[in-house]
């Protein structure tokens, strides 16, 4: 019975791992590169506004054996469609203009004067993201991961589209909700329901712990100046 509890931890946990880092990657290349800020923004977030099933179909003919990339995975033993890949790749599209939209709004408010000195001092762009952009905006990351994750567990259009519903393998807590109603068997429902609510429930009140502590952050930055330059 717990096997669509896992699956569902197991799909969130390995596409939250990826929509950080990604996510932070092109938030901070589009952060930098002001001129394909527009293009390069729309094309992150467009999976927010595509209906789940639209993504699941683009995904599917993607990974169909029938194009370039599904025959050369098919050539190396790499199966996608009705497996728990397909599920990860499905949380992760879905996921990312989430963690990506987050963190590119907390680097676009860091004072560029901070960002600005280090360059003029002769910081290196790896040392002023690791050293100085990364701490000022932790909180916002931990958020984006959470919401990711959040995001990821309750994925249904497109997991169901790429992924199928095959039970011990593919159905997702979310994906077992739907097979239950279908089936009329709302007792079941009902417990997985309020799994999937009670673990978003913990997530929100992590998000709010983070968000609210510390609120004034103001007073880290001269220490961080400090410590990089001194």
């Amino acid at each position: 019975m717990l096997s669509p509890l896992i699956l569902s931890l197991q799909v969130a946990v390995i596409s939250t791992m990826l929509t950080t880092i990604v996510g932070i990657f092109f938030a901070y290349i589009v952060f930098r590169k002001n001129k394909i800020n527009g293009i390069a923004d729309a094309i992150l977030t467009l999976p927010m506004v595509l209906p789940p099933t639209v993504i699941g179909f683009f995904l599917l003919t993607l990974f169909s054996s029938n194009s370039m990339l599904g025959r050369v995975l098919n050539f190396i033993g790499i199966s996608v469609i009705f497996n728990i890949k397909g599920a990860i790749i499905a949380a992760f599209i879905v996921s990312l203009p989430i963690m990506y939209k987050t963190v590119l709004a907390r680097f676009t408010s860091i004072n560029k004067e901070i960002i600005l000195s280090a360059r003029t001092l002769g910081i290196k762009e790896s040392v002023l993201f690791f050293k100085i952009i990364l701490p000022i905006s932790y909180k916002s990351i931990i958020t984006g991961t959470v919401l990711s994750f959040s995001r990821s567990m309750g994925e249904f259009g497109a997991t169901i589209m790429i992924a199928g519903n095959i039970p011990n393998k593919t159905q997702t807590m979310s994906i077992r909700i739907y097979s239950l109603i279908q089936a009329g068997n709302y007792k079941e429902a009902y417990i997985w329901v309020g799994v999937m609510m009670s673990i978003s429930i913990i997530f929100m009140l992590i998000i709010n712990k983070v968000t609210t502590k510390n609120k004034v952050e103001t007073t880290s930055l001269p220490i961080i100046k400090i410590e990089l330059f001194s």
